[in-house]
């Protein structure tokens, strides 16, 4: 097989969005617990869940920084920095992230601010107001963008969450950027108070639909376990996390079934 780190990374800014592992690849990844649970992260509650979906904001009612790095197939080039806060505000919290990929030649950036807040006892629902930046180098145009995207979960009974999340929701007749329109529902299940499963099904424009199937294990007290399936390139993920005090580190890797394997670290740090 010929390698893949001797393709001239150029060639691969014209391909971009077909090596994203990702439906949209204008939304930045999630963190290394998703990455190892096949990126079903809409229904479950977490940090970095908590920008997939912003109802799950209004879980978070600690400050929380994070920070998460991706590299996709082992090339620098095609990696993915992410800085994100969560603060408690009154009754709702609020979320902010940053996100940069690419090299100097091509660089997609991303910033948000998000707020999620509880309806009522089992409905929460949240909002995030997202501007893009796209830069090439050469005769190539940039671009920016500002658009918006939204979602809600709903608690039928204690265990269960249903989610549904909209990602630049604008009708094709008011839309005049490149950003696809896309949607996610999905469902996840507490089997135990170790066990974790969940569904996910989306769409973005122009797409094929995506399924995604994902589990995370507590193995022991602070260590948990996590495997995943998406139908995006036919895409298995396993991760691992770890909780020690205030710190939390996890590790993540999809698979690709031609283009190899991408991995994600992240680190996230409870100040109170």
């Amino acid at each position: 097989m010929f390698p893949l780190h001797k393709i001239p990374v150029s060639i691969f800014v014209f391909f971009l969005p077909l090596l994203v592992l990702a439906g949209n690849p204008y939304r930045f990844p999630g963190g290394a617990t998703e990455a190892g649970m096949g990126s079903v992260c809409i229904m479950k509650p977490g940090f970095w869940s908590s920008f997939s979906n912003q109802a799950l904001l209004s879980d978070n009612h600690s400050i929380i920084v994070g920070f998460n790095y991706q590299n996709r197939f082992f090339i620098n080039e095609l990696s993915t920095r992410t800085i994100a806060g969560i603060f408690p505000a009154g009754n709702a919290s609020v979320g902010v992230h940053y996100s940069n990929f690419g090299y100097s030649d091509f660089r997609r950036e991303m910033a948000g601010i998000a707020s999620g807040l509880a309806l009522s006892e089992n409905i929460n629902a949240g909002i995030q107001i997202d501007y893009f930046s796209e830069k090439t180098s050469g005769e190539y145009d940039n671009h920016q963008f500002i658009t918006f995207e939204a979602g809600i979960t709903y608690k039928p009974v204690a265990n269960i969450t249903i989610a549904v999340h909209l990602f630049n929701p604008v009708p094709n007749s008011l839309r005049k950027s490149i950003l696809p329109a896309a949607i996610n529902a999905g469902a996840g299940i507490e089997l135990s108070n170790v066990l974790f499963a969940g569904l996910e099904v989306g769409i973005s424009t122009g797409e094929r639909i995506i399924l995604k199937t994902g589990l995370e294990y507590e193995a022991a007290k602070s260590l948990w376990l996590r495997g995943g399936f998406s139908t995006e390139n036919t895409s298995f993920s396993f991760g691992l996390g770890y909780l020690f005090k205030s710190i939390k580190i996890d590790l993540g890797f999809l698979t690709h079934e031609k283009l190899g394997i991408t991995s994600a670290a992240s680190i996230i740090f409870k100040i109170r």
